[in-house]
């Protein structure tokens, strides 16, 4: 029976679902006698500050929002800017038979799902519908079979929630207090910070190795062909039966970890090389073994942010911004998911293209089945793949951008986990020669060919490393055999220095937090998003690099909180919630050992002991949090936010940055100066302290203009350097009287160290009359934001050159002006760089300097360049991510002018019949005015407890 004719019987039934677009998509589905409306995320959470909590909530409950001294019971309030939309949601429902609760099938949707019950009270029967796509089949089939909500589940989640409530909550002050304001921490997102710390500090602490090889060309004498070679190119692997020192035989302090390889030198490599210009060669084995590659599981949330960020240029938020599109207009399915699980439809479908698309050659016999890898994998979700028992290909969707790629990266992943393996052969040839001074050198060479493609017809995986080979690559040999001699064509020497361990990108960040099994996937891309705009990390690239501030807050962490940043324990923290979810452990004991320290039945010195233990990682893995965070005193705030750099010069966070320091402030021979903020810390070596030690800093006395009689001096200021006029002690500096110092920029061409008094009174002489026109208009020369211009009136012309502020002459001016004044855009400047083909458009990207800074653009999308980022450094990967996050959060909307309201009129009423339309009609009209005052005002807060939306609650407890 459908739902149309069902609700023929039962009445009218209301739909609650998370997001707009989605509730538009499934009102499309289900029709008449069914109203689809959208909660907008949540509805009711944690207040976000006391103002928020009722005034009979007092101390420590008005504090956190929740009653640690009875059973952690939760404040939840409904968030200012929902109270509007919980207002029509109850007016919908007094009108509905029924109530289908349709938000996402996982904890958070659980969640959401139970305080719409709570704080709407229905008084009909509740159902909770639940889909995993957004299709007619799939939606008409969850209206048909409800389930009842999961209290497990909600339980779980809330737990969850107190929990970073608690750990955000306390924590954050203490590193308000001890390393600077607006700081904040979470049971996820200072772990993810304190991997990328430890990446970088083992950046650090790295030491390069040189190491040397050679590689040699032989040549069969055959003339060869595509399938065989006629060269074969051999890197040298063994001399005397020892193997040559590759970079992975070192340590990270530049020294070999075994004495068993040989590490050949500059001058041994040439050597070498030499002695063997003239020897025979010949093929000592030939080894071969077959190659088998099987298809890559289909995708789940991770392993797509992954995925995406190396072929498409996404970073994981764009990632989930795309992907929640596709899901809501019904092209994929629920898109956090920690399953490779595929439905019995679902393989059916993608089995059917397989035979379409690449013929019954690519299919397997027997379906293929993928277990899952995610430990305690949430809720029973399928992955992520094309919605529907038949796929669209890419070209039948009519998507396009980022929308079309990503859906078609979904679509091609998902039919080849349904394919045949690659199979093929791979090759290791050895090649033997004895150099003129007698040494045994031996050539090794790898090859690989692919007999039949199989699944890589359709799909081949990225690698996080952008030299790495992919799967579908084949190098081909000669077709040699053992005893063939060989002639040499070339040897040449290669030097090669170790590298440090890479940081991380978002992709490879993603993947370690999953594999310490910390956190839930389908939160990373928020706790990724969080640590970039509280500053701890920045971007240089696709690299994730810390902030000289997060080596401070980690530093406090790893010292005083050593468990709450321990990643086993965060991982067993994620354990002990996944019991809760499945009924075998309670959230109120355990919440209590967290916070309290303190075991059920135990006494005060046992709470003592767990409490104190807490910070080092002995005993029981719950500590208690309270005791932690209350004795602040062994904390000394400049000893965690100091770090020795070498030769008495330390590396301080400051309140207001970073700065190098050698010596005690007020003593002799003291040294400070302000280290750029986007160094990396890597990068701060004892010789560029020296450097920044060594520049100039503080006020430059220029000497006394002698019309004012004030002292003139040069500054290096926040947005460069400038000279200003020192006004007399006494002058008002507010008020109506108050008078501000001259200031003026220097020119580009000027520096500190080299400007005199004459230049500053000249500079400070701006803005310069230059002369009348004809009508006695005045005209000024100006230094501006955008350059160097002349006015008059309020026509504004660019000069060309800062020069010509002072030598400019009447005649020039007038002569500019006489020219007709360009409209619209100037002439377009040379790109600043080219950065390659954008995976999306699939046009070229380069870099312009525009009137706001530099920025990427493909010719279609505009995105300007971060504070983090420079166009000499820049990367072709960071501009394609620039230009897809640009893409992700769509065109700016434009303001419009709203309408003045109609004044009332008098005319008379049409008689009309008395109905239930009529009057939900004449009570939304009645209310108008007042919801319009009401979302005028919440519109000015951002709805980030929104599911559908990309931030979190401003709390600090908001970890996940």
């Amino acid at each position: 029976m459908s739902p149309t004719s069902e609700t023929g019987h039962a009445g009218r039934r209301l739909v609650i679902v998370e997001s707009p677009a989605k509730a538009k998509t499934i009102k499309g589905y289900l029709g008449p006698g069914y109203v689809v409306e959208a909660s907008v995320g949540h509805i009711r959470d944690l207040p976000n500050g006391a103002a928020e909590v009722p005034e009979k909530y007092t101390g420590e409950v008005r504090r956190l929002g929740v009653d640690v001294e009875h059973d952690f019971q939760p404040i939840y309030v409904v968030n200012a800017d929902k109270k509007s939309q919980v207002r029509k949601l109850k007016e919908l429902l007094a009108d509905s038979d029924e109530l289908f609760l349709a938000t996402d099938e996982d904890r958070e949707g659980e969640a959401i799902a139970w305080h719409l019950q709570e704080v709407l009270k229905p008084k009909v029967p509740v159902h909770r519908m639940v889909f995993h796509e957004i299709t007619k089949e799939a939606i008409r089939a969850a209206v048909a079979n409800p389930r009842q909500l999961n209290k497990l589940m909600v339980d779980a989640q809330e737990t969850r929630r107190i929990l970073d409530r608690l750990y955000g909550y306390e924590v954050s002050p203490v590193l308000w207090k001890k390393v600077m304001r607006g700081l904040s921490a979470g049971r996820v997102q200072s772990v993810a910070t304190r991997l990328v710390v430890e990446r970088e500090r083992e950046r650090i602490a790295f030491r390069s190795a040189e190491y040397w090889d050679l590689t040699g060309t032989f040549g069969t004498g055959r003339t060869g062909d595509a399938s065989d070679p006629s060269v074969l190119n051999a890197r040298l692997s063994a001399v005397d039966g020892r193997r040559i020192a590759q970079g992975r035989d070192f340590g990270s302090d530049g020294r070999l970890k075994s004495d068993q390889v040989l590490h050949l030198d500059e001058a041994n490599a040439h050597a070498l090389a030499t002695a063997l210009q003239d020897a025979s060669f010949a093929v000592r084995s030939v080894e071969s073994k077959p190659y088998r590659r099987s298809p890559y599981a289909p995708f789940r949330t991770t392993t797509l942010q992954q995925e995406a960020s190396r072929k498409l240029g996404f970073g994981a938020k764009s990632t989930m911004q795309v992907a929640q599109k596709l899901y809501e207009n019904g092209f994929i399915t629920y898109m956090r998911t920690d399953s490779t699980t595929l439905s019995a439809t679902a393989v059916s479908a993608a089995r059917a293209q397989v035979t379409q698309l690449y013929g019954a050659s690519y299919l397997p016999d027997k379906p293929r089945t993928y277990a899952g890898k995610v430990k305690n994998a949430q809720e029973a979700h399928e992955a992520i793949r094309p919605s529907g028992d038949r796929f669209r290909t890419p070209a039948e969707t009519g998507l396009t951008g980022d929308q079309f790629r990503l859906y078609e990266l979904i679509w091609k992943r998902t039919v080849a986990s349904q394919m045949k393996d690659a199979v093929g052969n791979s090759v290791t040839v050895k090649i033997a020669g004895t150099s003129s001074d007698g040494r045994d050198a031996e050539f090794s060479a790898s090859g690989k060919t692919i007999t039949f493609h199989g699944f890589m017809k359709a799909y081949v995986e990225g690698a996080d490393d952008p030299n790495a080979e992919l799967d579908d690559r084949e190098r081909r040999l000669p077709q040699v055999a053992e005893g063939d001699a060989l002639s040499v064509e070339e040897i040449t020497v290669d030097g090669h220095a170790t590298k440090p361990p890479a940081r991380y990108t978002e992709a490879s960040l993603v993947k370690e937090l999953e594999e310490r099994e910390i956190g839930r996937p389908s939160t990373y891309a928020s706790i990724i998003g969080t640590i970039l705009d509280r500053g701890y990390v920045f971007k240089k690239g696709t690299a994730l690099v810390p902030s000289f501030l997060s080596f401070a807050v980690v530093n406090l962490l790893e010292t005083h909180f050593g468990r709450l940043v321990d990643y086993d324990f965060t991982a067993r923290m994620e354990d002990d919630l996944d019991r809760i979810a499945r009924g075998e452990a309670q959230s109120v004991p355990w919440l209590k050992r967290f916070y309290f320290g303190t075991p059920d039945g135990s006494d005060g010195a046992a709470a003592a002991a767990s409490a104190a233990s807490a910070g080092n990682g002995d005993g029981d893995h719950l500590g208690g949090l309270k005791e932690l965070v209350t004795d602040l005193g062994a904390i000394d705030a400049r000893e965690i936010s100091s770090f020795p750099i070498g030769d008495g010069i330390m590396l301080r966070v400051g309140r207001y940055g970073p700065y190098v320091e050698r010596g005690e402030k007020d003593a002799e021979g003291h040294q400070r100066a302000d280290v750029p903020e986007d160094l990396a810390p890597d990068e701060l070596t004892v010789e560029y302290a020296e450097e920044l030690l060594a520049k100039p800093s503080g006020d430059f006395e220029l000497g006394v203009d002698p019309q004012s009689g004030h002292q003139i001096v040069a500054r290096d200021g926040r947005y460069g350097p400038y000279v200003t006029e020192v006004l007399p002690d006494g002058t008002p500096k507010t008020g109506k009287n108050a008078v501000k110092p001259r200031t003026a920029s220097l020119f580009k061409s000027m520096s500190l160290d080299t400007v005199t008094l004459a230049d500053a009174l000249k500079l400070m002489s701006l803005p310069r009359v230059v002369g009348t026109d004809a009508e006695g208009v005045e005209i000024t020369a100006q230094n501006g934001r955008y350059g160097p211009y002349l006015k008059k009136g309020t026509d504004s012309r660019s000069l060309t050159s800062e020069e010509q502020l002072f030598d400019i002459t009447l005649d020039e001016a007038l002569a500019i002006y006489a020219q007709p004044k360009q409209r619209g855009r100037a002439a377009a400047k040379p790109p600043l760089k080219e950065l390659g083909t954008d995976p999306v458009s699939g046009s070229p990207v380069v870099v312009k300097d525009g009137r706001f800074g530099a920025y990427v653009t493909d010719g279609e999308t505009n995105a300007t360049l971060r504070t983090d980022d420079s166009v000499e450094e820049i990367t072709p990967e960071r501009g394609y991510e620039l230009l897809a996050e640009k893409r992700a959060k769509g065109p700016a909307k434009k303001k419009t002018a709203k309408k003045a309201p109609a004044k009332k009129t008098t005319a008379k009423k049409a008689p009309a019949k008395k109905t239930t339309t009529a009057k939900t009609a004449a009570k939304k009209t009645t209310t108008a005015a007042k919801k319009t005052a009401t979302k005028s005002a919440a519109a000015k807060k951002s709805s980030a407890s929104s599911r559908t939306g990309t931030g979190t609650n401003s709390g600090a407890g908001n970890d996940e």
